[in-house]
């Protein structure tokens, strides 16, 4: 478990390479579910996601030693950008390792910003066998999207955030993916307001944490294309950190389909005037769906990531049924 002392040093480490991101107030929302709600802007973080925290974190807890030798992850996209930023402001080499599920929108700015990307396979589990064989062969340093001490403690610094902003908050909405996230967030949220709900929100098909929750552990499952794709992947069969967090702090774990994430994209950018990917999306999603249930104000609902395919806005927002594109 990464407590708040962790969480609260991160903090420091990080500062001055970061984006303390806004908390802004949504009237629309808050007059839709009947309670206040503050939207965290972490899609404005420089890589356009909440992941060059835990990214920075880590990479800044590296001895000369490890930083010499490089880094390598697997990612669906927003951790191998942020990480390959984060390498790059150092001197580091970067090696990314990505399905070809990821967009190629996420995978060219992996490779402007420098990194050696590796495209393998079909799924996150592909990927992180490839990372994994960098590590063995060519004595690179892992660093993983999520189940890393590190990176969740710098995750966690957005709850720091979000408490100091909305000091009486009661409902906290959180994308779930592999955990690292959710994992910090509810750790530091948790820490100073006991009381506080915490909730994930994930897609309806392949959602690996929530399958790993519902079976007591660690699950392999099929992935799928989703307007949601920084969501997709599995947790890894030896997760020790963020399955347990996840396990033992969130109080409950909310799924959406691909009709719903569409319009809480849509929302987004007609009434709150906000691009966001579909991962960022999810929490609005959940509340204009109204599938919170017992919702108790104020919330604080993180948009996570920007970096979505324009094309792919356009379509969602112009109401296209097959905004992806998918062969039917």
């Amino acid at each position: 478990m990464i407590g708040l002392d962790a969480i609260q040093e991160a903090r420091k480490r990080i500062i001055g390479h970061i984006i303390s991101t806004p908390l802004v107030w949504s009237p629309a929302l808050s007059h839709i579910c009947g309670v206040a709600v503050g939207l965290k802007l972490e899609h404005y973080q420089t890589t356009g996601s909440f992941k060059l925290r835990g990214a920075t974190n880590a990479i800044l807890k590296l001895t000369e030693a490890e930083r010499k030798r490089g880094v390598v992850a697997a990612s669906t996209g927003n951790h191998g950008r942020a990480l390959s930023h984060a390498a790059r402001a150092i001197g580091l080499r970067a090696t990314i390792c990505m399905s070809r599920l990821v967009p190629e929108n996420k995978i060219s700015e992996v490779r402007r910003l420098g990194a050696d990307v590796r495209i393998v396979g079909s799924s996150q589990d592909d990927a992180q066998k490839e990372a994994e064989r960098l590590v063995d062969e060519n004595g690179l340093v892992m660093l993983p999207p999520f189940d890393h001490p590190a990176i969740v403690a710098g995750q966690g610094t957005i709850g720091l955030e979000i408490v100091e902003a909305m000091p009486d908050v009661a409902t906290v909405l959180v994308p779930l993916s592999g955990g690292g996230l959710a994992a910090g967030v509810a750790a530091s949220v948790k820490a100073m307001r006991p009381n506080a709900k915490v909730i994930g929100l994930t897609m309806e098909r392949g959602a690996a944490m929530k399958a790993s929750l519902d079976a007591g552990g660690p699950v392999l499952v099929e992935e799928f294309p989703s307007l949601a794709d920084s969501l997709g992947g599995g947790i890894g069969p030896d997760n020790r950190v963020t399955f347990p967090m996840c396990r033992a702090l969130l109080d409950d774990v909310v799924l959406l389909s691909e009709s719903e994430i569409a319009a809480g994209i849509r929302y987004a950018y007609e009434r709150e005037r906000e691009v966001l990917e579909g991962a960022g999306a999810v929490g609005i999603a959940a509340l204009i769906a109204h599938k919170i249930m017992g919702l108790r104000g104020p919330v604080a609902v993180v948009l996570s990531g920007r970096n979505i395919d324009m094309d792919v806005h356009r379509r969602v927002v112009n109401g296209m049924s097959n905004p992806l594109g998918q062969k039917t």
